[in-house]
């Protein structure tokens, strides 16, 4: 079978088979069932994480103590907490399997090593995150200043394959609503 990174990262740039062995060696396949964390706030982040299969939650706890998804994060997309990983500060965003998923991961030390051996991979991997950054902000603001229908409404037309696989609580907690909210909003909907 591919190894999905690999299939992903020759959309950008063509790789070698050394090279394709060498990423392939440094990155580690990891499995986490639904609910288990890849990361828990309150450390620093030194992980970074490439979705082969299933999707990713960023939740940070409100004051009440409660759990809110800042946002979702699904195959084909890397994933960390990315200032708390660059900079070595301890993180208050933690990182949740939304569904069964699994990750290729590698450490930020590995990772570094693997730029020695690969340089144009560090410009290729920050080009590629800068931007999904972008598409993230743009993402929620989308949804900022409008009611509680079209969040959800919007939430299904850009992203539906999410919401197919995630619990309802978290699409809830994301969209800054309820469940019991949520729940007629769909009944309305229908």
């Amino acid at each position: 079978m591919p190894n999905p990174l690999i299939t992903y990262l020759e959309l950008f740039r063509s790789l070698s088979y050394q090279e394709q062995q060498i990423i392939s060696d440094y990155f580690e396949s990891r499995k986490f069932k639904e609910g288990e964390y890849l990361f828990q706030s309150g450390k620093v982040c030194k992980d970074f994480f490439f979705i082969c299969d299933g999707v990713l939650r960023i939740v940070v706890l409100n004051e009440k103590g409660s759990e809110v998804t800042h946002f979702f994060l699904k195959e084909n997309t890397f994933c960390t907490i990315l200032n708390s990983f660059n900079n070595q500060v301890v993180a208050q965003e933690s990182i949740q399997a939304a569904c069964d998923t699994e990750v290729l991961a590698i450490t930020k030390t590995r990772l570094y090593e693997l730029y020695e051996k690969i340089p144009e991979l560090k410009g290729l991997i920050h080009q590629i995150t800068q931007q999904a950054l972008l598409d993230k902000i743009g993402i929620r603001n989308a949804y900022l200043g409008q009611d509680s229908t079209t969040r959800y409404k919007l939430f299904m037309m850009r992203q539906p394959e999410v919401a197919l696989r995630v619990p309802l609580s978290d699409v809830a907690s994301y969209l800054g609503i309820t469940p019991q909210s949520l729940s007629r909003i769909r009944k309305n909907i229908r």
